[in-house]
């Protein structure tokens, strides 16, 4: 992996060769190890390492975007040469203004944890050996996955701005399952790998595949659900992905088009973009090296904002809050540290004061249905129990849902106080488990059940 030397003088190379009205050069470097394992036996290791150069040259208002792995000086200079002979085949854009200008913001550069760096193959192995061994006592095989990332971004501008960050993260998921087709699931992170609690997940996973055991079918219909706190931040994902980025807000395809300032979830749903929180370490600034900014998305069920980049920031007259992705994306920005407003129940007391409903683990193939009314598709999945009088007690053949997602907030009854760190697609997530009313569940028909 790069240092801060290292890679402050390849982006001063790459500036150093453009004829551009104005460059900006970014460096990725991302180091993972990772050890997956399988019917309770270890199936890869796996340590690899991958450096990227992103080179961005605007002249005239016309824009080219390059992407190499050559940060050799030749490999730079052919680089640089190919990014701005696109240039003679793109149309100005007009709505260009500028690359970022530096800020004042003086950012931390190391968040290296030595926890997670000094977690080897040899320690992943025992916490593999760890979960065999409790899956062994419910007569389960495990399978899942041990992922630490250490990830290093610098950019440089033609206006001077600099940006240098290394940091590193920890990721276990397992899932504990059984001949009778009942399974447990289980993920935890922690940018401290050696804070993770093995033991604490696997009998999780465990007790949720042993409970799974001979479910029964429910019928189609609305239901009060207790999700826990993986399925609200899948559920906030594709929010995220259908609304919270200025470029569907500009292009009118986002569900907040218009909606700026109304009400659209319930008055006890709050979500931030919020990078400054300390258990998220994240990069505090984005790929344009401009700081990321806490950013209100929905306070108290109104919409608040979205989140932007350089470029929609001057076309709608805002601010960047520090949300580019790299050069080559064309979605646009999105949300990458958000966190809901906690409440002060807990999953245990949600259950005890539900008559009857479904309490869901997580979810399983979500999908997009209708973006603008956030409608979503998906299954429950490993753990699913049917509620009644205030105890969890059959397991529940998995369900289908087809449901907004802002109508799912708008019927919040109550969250947990405490709330955990869910990772997907890069994105994290502070999220807390939600008891949710007229949730639409549907059977499964038998020939499509996984």
């Amino acid at each position: 992996m790069f240092d801060r030397e290292t890679a402050y003088k390849i982006l001063e190379t790459a500036l150093s060769y453009s004829t551009g009205d104005m460059t900006e050069a970014v460096l990725e470097g991302q180091r993972l190890t990772l050890t997956r394992f399988a019917e309770s036996k270890i199936s890869d290791n796996i340590d690899t390492e991958e450096t990227t150069l992103y080179i961005r040259t605007v002249n005239d208002k016309k824009m080219g975007v390059i992407a190499t792995g050559d940060v050799s000086d030749e490999g730079i200079k052919s680089a640089v040469n190919d990014c701005e002979s696109m240039l003679s085949y793109i149309p100005p854009d007009e709505s260009f203004q500028s690359l970022p200008l530096p800020d004042e913001n003086k950012l931390k550069e190391d968040f290296i944890i030595k926890g997670t760096s000094d977690f080897g193959p040899t320690r992943r192995a025992e916490a593999v050996g760890l979960i065999s061994r409790v899956g062994l006592m419910g007569g389960l095989k495990a399978s899942g996955a041990f992922r630490i990332e250490e990830n290093h971004l610098a950019v440089a501008n033609s206006n001077n701005v600099r940006r240098f960050f290394k940091g590193n993260q920890a990721q276990l998921s397992m899932t504990l399952a059984g001949q009778e087709g009942n399974s447990g699931w289980a993920m935890g992170f922690n940018t401290d790998a050696s804070e993770i609690n093995v033991s604490a997940l696997a009998k999780k996973a465990t007790e949720k595949a042993v409970k799974s055991r001979e479910p029964i079918g429910i019928p189609d219909g609305q239901y009060t659900v207790i999700l826990e706190p993986a399925a609200v931040g899948q559920l906030l994902l594709l929010l995220a992905f259908m609304g919270f980025g200025c470029k569907t807000l500009y292009q009118h395809r986002s569900f907040m088009a218009g909606k700026i300032g109304e009400k659209i979830a319930g008055d006890n749903f709050t979500v931030y973009e919020d990078p400054t929180i300390k258990v998220f370490n994240y990069c505090p600034f984005d790929y344009e090296g401009v700081t990321r900014k806490k950013t209100p998305l929905i306070v108290n069920g109104i919409a608040r904002g979205v989140v932007y980049n350089s470029y929609y920031a001057n076309l709608m007259g805002n601010e960047s809050t520090g949300n580019a992705l790299p050069p080559t994306n064309s979605y646009g920005p999105y949300p990458k540290t958000m966190s809901v407003a906690a409440g002060d129940s807990s999953i245990e007391d949600m259950i005890k004061s539900t008559e009857k409903g479904v309490l869901i683990t997580h979810f399983w193939y979500l999908n997009f249905l209708n973006p603008m009314q956030t409608m979503v598709t998906g299954t429950t999945k490993d753990g699913t129990f049917l509620i009644e009088n205030g105890q969890a007690k059959s397991a529940i053949n998995n369900m289908r849902t087809n449901q907004s997602i802002l109508e799912a907030f708008s019927n919040i009854e109550a969250i947990t106080s405490d709330r955990i760190i869910y990772p997907q697609y890069s994105v994290l997530m502070q999220v807390p488990g939600m008891k949710i009313n007229n949730f639409n569940l549907i059977a499964e028909e038998e020939e499509n059940k996984c």
